[in-house]
């Protein structure tokens, strides 16, 4: 394995032309101290080209060039070796004598090295669910077309091979799917219907992008693909009446998930009590919010995808100057910006795929991020259409200081570990804390139908928890998840049905957004009661939005030398510990 990993570490491009990160000397590490970074060095390099593409856009990974999806048997049970190999090294570590932030740093490389087994061994992705494979392959390709860079030769070149792999991988799935999930395999056809059509226009879009030298190879990749596409799809239909139709995990695999991946130091029925007390303080404060604002005028829908740009444009300038004068939190004066842009033609028909943003990355940090947007309409989706009457609600979110801002700090941070995704629940229950933050601090005083927005994301991040946890356990079919989300939230069929599918094979990740707040409301509030006069809100925003990346339990170990989130890790675990109360 060390060999390996030797080869691979040589084909990630240094993050050269990323802003300098932040100065001083690293303390002097011992023996075992430098043998753990070299360790979460090769894990994380391995990771880069063994981690699954998913459609989620805070998980994504700057993958070599040349690198192409291996979802072959003999891969899957080489990567389930490099598991055990990965877990017994990092066991192997003499970690007496380490300080906190070491302790910390070591308990997020076991949490990234149990997501392998999640993935492997209790979600088997490769062998339950055929939309998997919908990632592998075409996701793949959305990987590279939702960069907002132009399109160079090393990435149209990377973009043929990973056409040109679309039958291999389609030909495994076929192999591997030997626990197909029945709705999963249903929900893979609905994104498969049409195909071919999303296919000719993606050729239609990219032709001009290449030169005429590669024109035939071009169309003989997507032909290519497209027929083992349309295969897969007979498949499919052909397999549907001897499917599973059971897609649960069960209650004991979510408690695993959560403590060991995760890191949140609670049961399924804690997190479903706090989900529902979420949702009525969310339902009543929105009913509130619409009693005060009963004789205001409805936000109109922006004119015209040119001007909800420049209104964007302006709206996050106005939120960066916001922060800083209200002195909530440091905005870096190196930081770029999180603009909007038309939805690229080239994109266009494999958008279903993911989220349409480009976040950058640690190696191009000096890039601004980019949202694709439609032109404004009624009928637009929840967020787009929220986002056609006022951009910031999504722009805190996902812009600044949501996604786009938390990611770019935790990138430029020293700390190569903290640089990596864990889980979830930090990164999204940030960009959902931000949202009411920011309605608190008074940035929406003057807009009261933009409060409205506000409060209505609420309750679909409260929701979520319920419908996470139920999907989960086997207490909801997706059909009632995505009836449940609709009729509660209140949003439309579409958007509700899309988000019951995704949370039903990604078990976990809808909970992210009201249990992280949650934990970061505590957080703060124990931060204020232990620091007292010294507490400095812009200093508790700074850290906890540089580490970013560190779930809240070991963030609170760390700012507050309080280890009762981490004591309770470990009797959710097992071991047999006291709790601090």
């Amino acid at each position: 394995m060390a060999t390996l990993l030797a080869g691979w570490l040589l084909s990630f491009p240094a993050a050269a032309g990323a802003q300098p990160r932040s100065a001083g000397p690293e303390p002097a590490a011992t023996a075992s101290e430098a043998a753990f970074r070299d360790l979460a060095r090769d894990f994380f390099a391995w990771r880069r080209i063994q981690q699954p593409v998913s459609g989620d856009d805070i998980p994504r990974v700057e993958r070599p060039d040349g690198w192409l999806p291996d979802v072959s048997p003999k891969a899957l049970e080489e990567q389930r070796d490099a598991y055990w190999d990965w877990l017994a090294a990092l066991e192997g570590l003499d970690t007496s004598g380490w300080g906190i932030p070491a302790r910390v740093d070591a308990r997020l490389l076991r949490a990234a090295i149990q997501r392998v087994y999640w993935e492997l061994e209790i979600l088997r992705a490769p062998h339950r669910n055929p939309l998997f494979y919908l990632q592998q392959s075409l996701g793949s390709l959305f990987e590279l077309l939702v960069l907002s860079s132009p399109l160079n030769e090393v990435r149209r070149e990377n973009l043929l091979l990973r056409l040109e792999q679309v039958p291999k991988i389609l030909k495994h799935a076929r192999k591997n799917l030997d626990r197909a999930v029945r709705p999963f395999a249903r929900a893979a056809l609905n994104s498969l219907d049409g195909i071919d059509q999303r296919m000719t226009a993606l050729e239609a879009a990219l032709q001009p992008l290449y030169p005429e030298n590669e024109h035939r190879r071009l169309s003989r990749a997507i032909g290519s693909a497209t027929r083992a596409l349309q295969r897969y799809a007979d498949w499919l239909d052909d397999q549907l009446p001897r499917m599973r139709t059971s897609f649960a995990i069960g209650p004991e695999a979510y408690q695993w998930f959560l403590v060991n991946v995760a890191l949140l130091p609670h049961t399924p029925d804690e997190l479903l009590a706090q989900g529902r007390q979420a949702w009525s303080r969310a339902v009543a404060w929105d009913v509130l919010e619409q009693n005060r604002t009963r004789d205001e005028p409805q936000l109109p829908l922006l004119p015209d995808q040119k001007r909800q740009i420049a209104v964007s444009d302006l709206r996050e300038q106005e939120i960066r100057t916001f922060l800083e004068s209200r002195d909530l939190m440091t905005v870096p004066d190196w930081l770029p910006h999180y603009r909007s842009r038309p939805m690229p033609d080239h994109l266009a028909p494999l958008a279903f795929l993911g989220v349409n943003d480009d976040l950058t990355s640690e190696t191009r940090l000096d890039e601004d991020a980019f949202r694709y947007i439609p032109e404004p309409a009624p009928d637009l989706p929840y967020f787009q259409l929220s986002a056609a009457r006022d951009p910031r609600p999504l722009i805190i979110h996902e812009g600044i200081p949501g996604h786009y801002l938390q990611l770019a700090l935790s990138w430029a941070q020293p700390n190569p570990i903290r640089r990596r995704y864990i889980d979830s629940s930090v990164n999204e229950g940030i960009a959902f804390y931000v949202e009411e933050m920011l309605l608190q601090a008074g940035l929406f005083d003057f807009s009261p139908r933009s409060r409205e927005i506000i409060r209505s994301y609420s309750r679909l991040r409260a929701l979520r928890v319920e419908v996470d946890i139920r999907l989960a356990t086997g207490d909801f079919t997706i059909e009632q998840a995505a009836a449940y989300l609709a009729r509660a939230v209140p949003m439309d069929e579409e958007t509700a049905k899309d988000e019951a599918v995704f949370f039903a094979f990604n078990p976990g990740q809808a909970i992210s957004y009201q249990v992280g707040k949650l934990q970061i409301l505590r957080f703060l509030a124990d931060a204020k009661l232990d620091q007292g006069e010294q507490f400095s809100l812009r200093g508790f925003h700074d850290y906890l939005l540089t580490n970013g990346n560190v779930p809240i339990a070991l963030q609170r170990w760390e700012y507050l030398g309080r280890d009762d989130d981490v004591s309770r890790l470990k009797a959710l675990g097992g071991e047999p510990v006291t709790v601090p109360q």
